[in-house]
Order: C-alpha cells, then sequence, then structure tokens
C-alpha cells in the first residue's frame, strides 16, 4: 500500500505545521482525529485554525527535494514551493507555485505555439 503526505497548516497564516510525508509497505491511512493524537504540534492545536491538504502518493516529490521551504496559498489552498538561488543563497524566500506544473504548463503552451506556427505557415505557404 502507499499512502501520500498529509500537509496540515494553520488556516490564519498557509505555515505549514506538521507534514506526515509519504509513506508504504505495511501501512494503513490515518485519520486526522488520530494524527491530532499521534503528532505534539497538531495536539497543541485547535483542530477548527488547521487545514490539511491530502496529496497522492509522489506527487510534488520532485519539488520537495528541491525546495527550501513550502506553504499553503490561503486564496487557492495549493502549495506554493520556495527554491534556493545559488547565486544569491542568502535572499528570502519566494514562494511559487511547483516548478514540476510550470514546467508541464509551459511544455503545453510549447505545443500550442508549435501547433499555431504550423497553422501560421501552413496559411502562409498555401496562399503561394
Amino acid at each position: 500500500m502507499q499512502i501520500g503526505r498529509k500537509i496540515y497548516y494553520e488556516k490564519s497564516t498557509g505555515f505549514v505545521i506538521v507534514d506526515t510525508r509519504p509513506r508504504s509497505g505495511n501501512v494503513r491511512e490515518t485519520t486526522q482525529e488520530e494524527d491530532f493524537a499521534n503528532y505534539t504540534a497538531l495536539a497543541e492545536r485547535v483542530p477548527e485554525t488547521v487545514g490539511v491538504i491530502q496529496l497522492e502518493y509522489g506527487q510534488y516529490e520532485e519539488d520537495f527535494a528541491e525546495c527550501n521551504g513550502y506553504r499553503v496559498n490561503l486564496d487557492t489552498l495549493e502549495l506554493e514551493f520556495s527554491y534556493p538561488d545559488p547565486s544569491n543563497p542568502e535572499q528570502p524566500p519566494a514562494y511559487q507555485k511547483p516548478l514540476t506544473e510550470q514546467i508541464a504548463e509551459l511544455r503545453a503552451s510549447d505545443l500550442d505555439n508549435k501547433e499555431a506556427i504550423a497553422s501560421l505557415l501552413e496559411m502562409t505557404l498555401g496562399g503561394l
């Protein structure tokens, strides 16, 4: 069995309180009540002030491996990551959507651009 991460966060700030990490093997899915009992950082909080995002197993693994921080965007309720800048390591974090999603969007837009260019060439060449 494979279980994805659960990201528990403060509803008021988006700050991550607990990341349960992905698990596989002889594991079972836990309830939020069990997580509040098992994680001290959650047990110290009022459950109504905490949100949770459930990820698929392996979802954003590259982003988690490369990032130097992450949080929940309170407007979209989606994860945002910050990535280190090797040329300026002291720079404060700049949160953005996952790079894996940005790359996928660029690939998709590149395909759209290729199709648009091909259509334009076809119209141009067809008119000669």
